[in-house]
């Protein structure tokens, strides 16, 4: 069963949203790192970068800022908030 969730008079389900990620297109064009080499660099596991790459994990917005900055571009192109 979906959680839902009401804010201020609005509900939805948390399960109609989802984070999506380019991690996997940003290691392959960054000389093909690693998940280990990129787990590394943000002080995670590389298990860590396979969940989250998988979307089966969401990261804290402090390692997702890490791993943005890791590949030198902005939060919004490693990460998106999309309705499905």
């Amino acid at each position: 069963m979906p959680h839902k969730f009401i804010f201020t008079g609005l509900s939805f389900e948390m399960d109609d949203f989802r984070i999506e990620n380019n991690i996997r297109t940003l290691r392959f064009h960054h000389q093909e790192m690693t998940q280990q080499e990129l787990a590394d660099s943000v002080g995670v596991t590389r298990q860590t970068i396979n969940a989250i790459e998988a979307a089966k994990y969401s990261p804290s917005l402090e390692l997702a800022f890490k791993i943005a900055d890791v590949f030198d571009v902005p939060l919004e192109e490693v990460f998106s908030y999309k309705k499905f």
